[in-house]
C-alpha cells in the first residue's frame, strides 16, 4: 500500500512540537481552526466537521498516531503518524499518512497539502504563527 511521507526539521524542543501535535489548541493553530474532540489516546478528533481520527497512540515528545474512522473514502482506515526525534536544538518530524489503497490523484493532492501543513506547524513553533485553513497555501485555482 502506498504512503505519503514528509520530514521537516523544527528549531525547537520536542516538547514544544509535541504540544502542537497533541492538543486541540495546537491543531487549531496549524491545520483546522474549528477542530473538536479529545486528543488523548482512545479519543476521537473531528477535523473540518467531516473527518474523524481516532487517537491510536500518544507518547509524549515521541509519537502521535491516528486512524481515520470517518472521512473521504480514500482516507478510510489510513493512519496518520507524527514521529518526533530531537537532535540538538532541532526536532525532526517524520510524518506519514499510511495505508492508502492505491496511489490515486487525490493522494498526490493530499501529499502536497500535508507538506503545506507541516510547514504551517514549523512556522507556528518557530515563529509563533501557523497558517491553518483557510490561510494556508492554495494549490488549485478554483474556488
Amino acid at each position: 500500500m502506498p504512503d505519503i511521507v514528509h520530514r521537516v526539521g523544527i528549531k525547537a524542543p520536542a516538547e514544544k512540537v509535541f504540544q502542537n501535535l497533541s492538543t486541540v489548541a495546537g491543531y487549531r493553530s496549524w491545520w483546522d481552526p474549528d477542530v473538536t474532540g479529545n486528543p488523548a489516546k482512545g479519543g476521537v478528533i473531528t477535523f473540518f466537521g467531516r473527518v474523524d481520527m481516532k487517537v491510536e497512540e500518544c507518547r509524549p515528545n515521541e509519537l502521535v498516531k491516528w486512524k481515520c474512522i470517518r472521512g473521504p473514502d480514500e482516507w478510510m482506515n489510513t493512519e496518520v503518524v507524527f514521529k518526533l526525534r530531537q537532535e540538538g536544538d532541532e526536532t525532526f518530524v517524520l510524518f506519514t499518512h499510511a495505508n492508502w489503497k492505491e496511489a490515486v490523484e487525490f493522494m498526490h493532492h493530499c501529499s502536497t497539502k500535508w507538506a503545506v501543513f507541516m510547514l504551517s506547524l514549523k512556522d507556528l513553533v518557530e515563529l509563533g504563527k501557523g497558517h491553518p485553513q483557510p490561510n494556508d497555501i492554495r494549490i488549485w485555482s478554483k474556488g
